[in-house]
This record gives structure tokens, C-alpha cells and sequence, in this order.
């Protein structure tokens, strides 16, 4: 029996997706990542279920947190980022 290629199998998620998920928002565009590592994973599990900034700060990094809060957000509007992003990684951040 072949064993499971992990390398190959995350190449080839990597090629379908890219590394990064891309929105845009006026002016700027930011970045997510297409995947999480374990550490990311368990700051994650880690946040309160209703810490949006602390989410948003982990998935996008400090540079990229700092210009997202300099816009004017909603709810809706990171609800509508988070569901997208959800959509097309398959991670479903933001879901109950």
C-alpha cells in the first residue's frame, strides 16, 4: 500500500488556492492566508467567540490589521469577508 504524500497533497492545495486570499476595500487590498498553521489554529481556538479584532489581527498580521481598522467597517461587511473567505478556503471562520 503507497503512503500518503503529505508534501504532495499541500502542493497541490497550494497550487488550486495560492498561499494567500485576496479582498479588496477602497484603495487597499489585504491578504489571508489559504491555510493555518497548528500555532495559528490554537490562538484561534484561544480568542473569545465574539473578539473580531483579535481574529482579524492573527489572520491578517499588524500592518495589515492596522490599515483594515483605519476604514470604516461593519459587522456586515467582516461578516460578508469572513463568509467569502469561507467559501473559497474551506476554513469557515466566523461560523457557529
Amino acid at each position: 500500500m503507497a503512503s500518503f504524500d503529505v508534501n504532495a497533497a499541500r502542493a497541490q492545495r497550494l497550487e488550486a488556492l495560492g498561499r494567500s486570499w485576496t479582498f479588496r476595500l477602497d484603495e487597499d487590498t489585504f491578504e489571508l492566508p489559504t491555510e493555518l498553521t497548528r500555532q495559528t489554529a490554537r490562538e484561534l481556538r484561544d480568542l473569545a467567540d465574539d473578539d473580531i479584532d483579535g481574529l482579524l489581527g492573527l489572520l491578517l498580521g499588524g500592518e495589515q490589521f492596522s490599515r483594515l481598522v483605519r476604514h470604516d467597517l461593519t459587522m456586515q461587511d467582516i461578516s460578508a469577508i469572513l463568509e467569502a473567505y469561507g467559501k473559497e478556503t474551506g476554513l469557515g471562520l466566523g461560523e457557529d
